[in-house]
């Protein structure tokens, strides 16, 4: 009886140990190579394009036979752009940032996923959003080019069930 209290008591501990080392892994990243943060600013640049309706920045970082998956459609580097331009005139703008993100890289092609943090104003106000997203890279001429995105909308109501606010 003395062992199996002892063999419970060493399998707490243990799972205990086991779930605050996973946790403390979680909460902290390791820093991004040199390398794999190009990969972060491939990224961040085609977001800083979009909300300047930049089209040769936006095409200096995709690859040729880009596309998106975005709001259940998929749209070609034009098309997106023409979409995300429609949206500014009809005065929608977005901020659009790459958080937490998980970059591996095997020779010329890489891919990335993160979350997406930024909002969304319009004349009603300014809205937090979060979006889950990824995008696969290929090297060309030594420089990281975007082949595909995708993106998915986190809900409002995911937002709030895990703590993020849906409001400013």
């Amino acid at each position: 009886m003395l062992s199996q209290i002892r063999i419970a008591w060493t399998a707490i501990i243990f799972a205990l140990l086991f779930c605050s080392n996973v946790s403390t892994i979680r909460a902290q990243q390791k820093p991004l190579t040199a390398e794999q943060t190009k990969i972060v600013d491939t990224v961040s640049t085609i977001f800083t394009a979009a909300r300047t309706d930049d089209i040769a920045k936006f095409d200096s970082v995709i690859a040729p036979g880009f596309y998106i998956f975005d709001g259940g459609l998929r749209f070609n580097g034009d098309s997106i752009m023409t979409f995300i331009k429609t949206q500014h005139e009809a005065g929608k703008r977005y901020e659009w940032n790459v958080t937490e993100p998980d970059v591996h890289i095997s020779g010329h092609t890489a891919w990335i996923a993160y979350t997406n943090k930024g909002s969304i104003s319009d004349a009603s106000g300014t809205r937090n959003q979060s979006w889950l997203e990824s995008a696969f890279l290929e090297k060309q001429s030594g420089i990281w080019k975007i082949v595909f995105m995708q993106s998915t909308r986190v809900t409002v109501a995911a937002q709030e069930n895990h703590g993020v606010t849906s409001q400013h």
